[in-house]
This record gives structure tokens, sequence and C-alpha cells, in this order.
């Protein structure tokens, strides 16, 4: 029989990537969570945490994250549907732990799932990662679904086509006219600033090597934060890629101007989750897929 004493310690380090932060989810010490790890390591002969910055799952740690996810929605669905038993298994607002792209949940996310969040009575807690690296989260079994670039299902996972978002390399009128009055060129690239997300995001060099079949390392900018990304760019400190969706307003007034027009870069987005049907899970994704359809290509 699993110990769940021992697996929510394992299921907290995973999560937060910290023996520290986990100790404070579960109001305990951090020794007491590393003890609780240790234990559950030695009862089941396999390491399950790589101890680092961040701590992440091996792949039996991985395995046992996610039924310990499983079994933390299975007891909620009980729990909302018999609300009369005595005392509570779980919170009474359940938490969907769901990986996503920050410029989702700037666009469209949060309207496409708002209204089922509300009347279901369920918390979001989003982990915000690059949508070509949010598969991994549930594939350690940190989160419960997500909003990636994998079309591949994830093993124990289906995967369903959401839709298509438009990014388009844009930048200020003035910042055009200086660093690309001869074009749009290799050298001209190479030269100019442009505005990086994070070192995951790729969307810039993708857009260079479309435009040139070549890889360049111009001077950036480190901006982590959607709303700052697009503020760097109407400023003209760079370019960058930005979606459709969020700067439309932006190109209508003239703030922002595309640097190569008909030169975009199409991401397409799946929904990942659980093959176990879990009725709240497969709720959430029925109405994500069926929302996204008025938010995405």
């Amino acid at each position: 029989m699993l110990d769940y004493a021992l697996l929510d310690a394992l299921a907290a380090v995973v999560r937060h990537g910290s023996f520290d932060r986990a100790a404070g989810e579960l109001n305990v010490t951090p020794s007491a969570v590393s003890q609780r790890v240790k234990l559950l390591e030695e009862r089941v002969g396999s390491v399950l945490v790589k101890r680092g910055q961040p701590c992440v799952a091996t792949t039996s740690g991985a395995l046992l994250c996610r039924h310990t996810e499983r079994v933390r929605l299975l007891e909620a669905e009980l729990t909302g549907r018999l609300p009369a038993l005595p005392g509570t298994l779980v919170e009474p607002w359940p938490a969907l732990r769901i990986a996503v792209n920050d410029d989702s949940v700037g666009t469209w996310f949060i309207d496409a799932v708002a209204q089922f969040c509300v009347e279901r009575e369920m918390l979001l807690d989003l982990v915000i990662d690059d949508q070509d690296h949010t598969a991994q989260r549930i594939r350690d079994g940190s989160v419960q679904g997500a909003v990636t670039t994998q079309a591949e299902p994830v093993q124990g996972c289906r995967s369903t086509r959401l839709g298509r978002m438009r990014y388009l390399a844009v930048c200020s009128p003035e910042f055009l006219a200086r660093h690309f009055a001869g074009g749009v060129t290799r050298e001209s690239l190479r030269r100019t600033p442009c505005v990086d997300f994070n070192p995951k995001d790729q969307l810039q060099k993708r857009f260079m090597r479309r435009i040139t079949r070549a890889d360049l390392d111009p001077p950036l900018h480190w901006i982590p934060h959607v709303a700052g990304f697009l503020r760097a760019c109407v400023t003209g400190l760079g370019w960058g890629m930005c979606p459709e969706r969020m700067i439309a307003s932006h190109l209508a007034s003239g703030e922002l101007v595309e640097i190569a027009p008909g030169k975009h870069i199409d991401v397409d987005l799946y929904w990942q989750s659980w093959r176990l049907s879990i009725g709240w899970l497969d709720d959430f994704g029925a109405v994500l897929r069926k929302r996204a359809t008025e938010f995405l290509d």
C-alpha cells in the first residue's frame, strides 16, 4: 500500500522544484520533506528526485507524481458529487494545475476557461513555461494538463489540436527607419537589437532563419514578461515576435509596424491531458477545445 503522506511530499517537491518551497506548502520543515522523500525512495528502491536547482522528477518519480495528482482529482470529483460527506477529502475548491505559455495566458486562454471555472468552482494553478517546453511538465507529473506545441501524446496522455497562434515580427516605426532603412537582410538583422522572452524563446531565431537561412546572434534584450516584451517593441528597444491578436490595436494605430510584412510565424497549439477519465479534467478539456476555436485559427 502506498503511503500518501510520502507521495504528497514527493509531488510537492516536483511541483515547486524545491524542498524548501515544498515544506512551506506542507507546513513542515525542509528536513521532514527530505526524510519523507528518502523513505519513499527506500521503499520503492529507486531514486525519485534529481536534486538540483530546480529539483526534477526521475522517470519513476514522474510516474508516482502523476498517480498522486490523479488521486487528488478523483477525490475532488467524489467530494463534489457527495457534498454531504462528513468532513472533507480535499479543499472545497479543487485546483487544476495547467502548464501554459505566457502569450496564451495574455491573449486567449483565460477568456476560454473562465466561465467553466466559475460555474464549476474550480481553481486554476497555472505554470508558465515556453510552449515548446510545457509538455515536459505533464511528462514529469507536475501538472494535470498542458497547452503545448507537441502534437505527439506524452505517454499516458491524449493530445488534441487547439488551433494556431500567428506571430508577427514588429517594432516601432522609428526603429524600422533607423535599423532597416536598407531592408531586412542578414547583415541588418545581425547588428540590430531584438527582444527575447527567455533563453527558451526560439521565435526570433526561427524568423531570422526563415529570412536569411542563417543562424544569427544579434544583440538581445532579455525581457521575461509579456507586457514588458510588448512595451520594449513599442518604445523602440528592439524588434520581436508578438502574437497577432495581442498587437492588432497597436498595428492599427501605427505604434507598431511589421519589419517584413507577410513573413509571419505560425505556432500550432495542442491540449494534452491524462488519458484516464476524470470528470472535471475531461470537462475542462472539452470546454477548452471548443472555446479555443473562437480565438485561434
